[in-house]
């Protein structure tokens, strides 16, 4: 009798045994099929992260201006603005920072070809593609403030230098309550020239003139440069 006894419990040990066993490998089924669909959503959000159309772009400008570009670490890419006021080729802000930049890439190689045909031709007179920088400076300080009441000032040779450009000057806006601005207070506009190559706008927007804004602006502005 006791080894029947025996022989039942061993049976019925075995049974537990086997039932955990087995209800142990339905619980690892479904992690392993979490996990394969955290791969899938890691594939796809990376798929999305592609380039923009609008990088793609802006990149066909930086080339033909000889101008390199590396997109800065705590920024994010938005969509520039391009109307009858102003016209952008490239826009990026700091998140939760009040704080985003505009970018203007011009070629002035075509023009500079042109201008030294011209020079030959006594019935052309065409300005000099070097000087376009200041007119563009002008201009957009003018459509910003809605009038000529703006800081302004010649780069010095150490920020030239930086940009390897040969010519520049940046404004310090106070600026119209526009919603094409969003609203912003102030900005610093800086044009950038490298003689018979191109030139550079960049408008740093913000709502606070205070020494983050101008750290800002460096972060966003060594970001391009032309190429030596």
């Amino acid at each position: 009798m006791k080894a029947i006894v025996k022989q039942t419990k061993w049976i019925l040990l075995q049974l537990v045994l086997l039932f955990c066993i087995t209800n142990g490998g339905a619980q690892v089924k479904p992690h392993r099929h979490t996990h394969i669909k955290k791969k899938a959503t890691q594939v796809q959000v990376k798929n999305t992260n592609r380039i923009s159309d609008q990088y793609k772009e802006f990149s066909v400008l930086l080339a033909q201006a000889s101008v390199s570009f590396t997109f800065p670490k705590g920024f994010r890419e938005i969509a520039a603005v391009n109307n009858e006021d102003f016209s952008f080729d490239y826009a990026m802000e700091m998140p939760g920072k009040d704080f985003e930049v505009w970018f203007q890439v011009k070629s002035q190689k075509e023009n500079w070809a042109s201008y030294e045909r011209s020079q030959n031709d006594s019935d052309k007179q065409l300005a000099n593609p070097d000087s376009l920088y200041l007119d563009m400076g002008k201009a957009h300080a003018t459509a910003f403030t809605g009038d000529r009441n703006y800081f302004v000032r010649n780069m010095p040779q150490n920020v030239l230098d930086r940009y390897n450009a040969d010519a520049g000057k940046s404004y310090l806006l106070n600026l119209l309550d526009l919603p094409a601005t969003k609203h912003y207070k102030y900005a610093l506009l800086i044009t950038l020239q490298r003689n018979h190559t191109g030139t550079i706008m960049m408008v740093c927007f913000t709502n606070e003139k205070d020494p983050e804004f101008f750290k800002n602006i460096d972060r966003a502005t060594n970001c391009l440069k032309f190429k030596s």
